[in-house]
């Protein structure tokens, strides 16, 4: 009856210590400023494209709306302190309001990076970090998948012009995925087009996070998502919850949190779309 008890004893013990190892805490997304977000998911912190400078360290991109503003156009919404410290660091691509000089003089040098093609990852090595991935479709952090994908930051026409195409680059998205999290897709720079389309209705995310700041380039429009991607998005993916971020922190964002706000009420979709203030953290 002795050995009965104690073998029971241990069974238990050994399926707590089973559930404590398989506990998994909420994912979450903090919104820092523009793109510049701390994902919290699968127990690992992601600091995606940092941009860490004080207000108005940086003059205005030229040739796009209000490039008479400095950017960026509001501080940090906490010390900068508290984000050197991530398990690993995601640059989309490297415009300066995704990766800035900041950012490259004082994160760690030994953090895992994870770049989205190997030009980027060249780059980020000249700065002095030793950690880089390459991301693909199939790339892992422990347990947790990033897929990449293509993100087109701006129209057909924009990339025509070889000068703009230049300027442009590639960007791209990140596909999350967890057995015990939502999946969750940050879209990244880009417009809405058939490809972006197709992307969307193949992964068919929980969550997804939109660049929805409607950047303007003089004579070439917008190079991000605006509001009727917002609602597009909801068209397609009816469930999903939509964040909305890259507002009102770089010059040629000319869409305002107020005007989506007002747009998603009169769509009724507002239950639907979060759009956070800057450092406010978001639970999934």
């Amino acid at each position: 009856m002795r050995k009965l008890i104690l073998s029971v004893a241990l069974g238990i013990m050994a399926f707590s210590t089973f559930a404590q190892t398989k506990k998994i805490k909420n994912a979450s997304i903090q919104l820092i400023r523009n793109a510049t977000v701390v994902f919290q998911y699968g127990e690992k912190e992601f600091l995606i494209d940092p941009m860490l400078a004080k207000k108005g360290a940086y003059p205005g991109f030229p040739g796009t709306a209000n490039s008479h503003l400095r950017n960026p156009m509001v501080e940090l919404p906490v010390e900068v302190e508290n984000l050197l410290n991530p398990d690993a660091l995601i640059v989309t691509h490297m415009h300066a309001d995704h990766w800035d000089e900041v950012a490259v003089k004082m994160l760690p040098k030994d953090k895992t990076v994870f770049a989205q093609n190997d030009a980027d990852a060249a780059a980020i090595k000249l700065q002095g970090f030793n950690n880089i991935v390459v991301l693909d479709a199939d790339s892992h952090y422990g347990n947790i998948k990033l897929q990449k994908t293509h993100a087109q930051h701006g129209s057909d026409e924009a990339y025509a012009d070889a000068q703009m195409a230049k300027l442009l680059g590639h960007a791209s998205g990140i596909f999350f995925t967890h057995a015990d999290q939502k999946s969750v897709y940050f879209a990244g720079d880009a417009i809405w087009n058939q490809d972006f389309e197709s992307q969307l209705k193949k992964l068919n995310p929980d969550v997804v996070v939109l660049n929805t700041g409607d950047a303007q380039v003089n004579g070439f429009g917008a190079i991000i998502m605006g509001k009727e991607d917002v609602y597009k998005v909801h068209q397609i993916l009816p469930k999903a919850t939509i964040i909305a971020i890259h507002m009102e922190a770089i010059n040629h964002c000319i869409l305002t949190r107020k005007a989506l706000a007002e747009y998603v009420e009169e769509k009724g979709i507002a239950d639907k779309v979060i759009i956070p203030a800057d450092g406010q953290k978001i639970v999934l």
